[in-house]
Formats: structure tokens, sequence, C-alpha cells
């Protein structure tokens, strides 16, 4: 009985760990990773727009107005 017992936990065991760990590093790993490259994205896309738009629109200005 012990050493069913004690294979049955060890199995429940190794497979509820390596679930766990597949499911953290997976999603955790898949949030964090996506979370990363969209707010690199976004914070690059705010550069470009800001910094283009801005440069389009005084040099515009500037040209318009004199």
């Amino acid at each position: 009985m012990d050493g069913w017992m004690d294979g049955w936990m060890d199995g429940w065991m190794d497979g509820w760990m390596d679930l766990w760990m597949d499911l953290w590093m997976d999603g955790w790993m898949d949030l964090w990773m996506d979370g990363w490259i969209y707010g690199w994205m976004d914070g690059w896309m705010d550069l470009w727009m800001d910094g283009w738009m801005d440069l389009w629109m005084d040099g515009w200005m500037d040209g318009f107005m004199d």
C-alpha cells in the first residue's frame, strides 16, 4: 500500500508540478513578452508619430508662415 501511495503521490506531484510550470512559463512568459513587445511598440510608435508629426507640422507651419 505504501509503495502504491508513494508512486501515486510522486506521479501526482510530478504531473502537477509539470502542469504548473508549463502554465506558468507559457502563460506568464507570453503575457510578459507580449506586454513588453506591445509596450515597446507603443512607445516606439508614439515617439515616431510625435517626433515626425511635430517636425513635419513645425516645418510646414514655419514654411507656411514665412
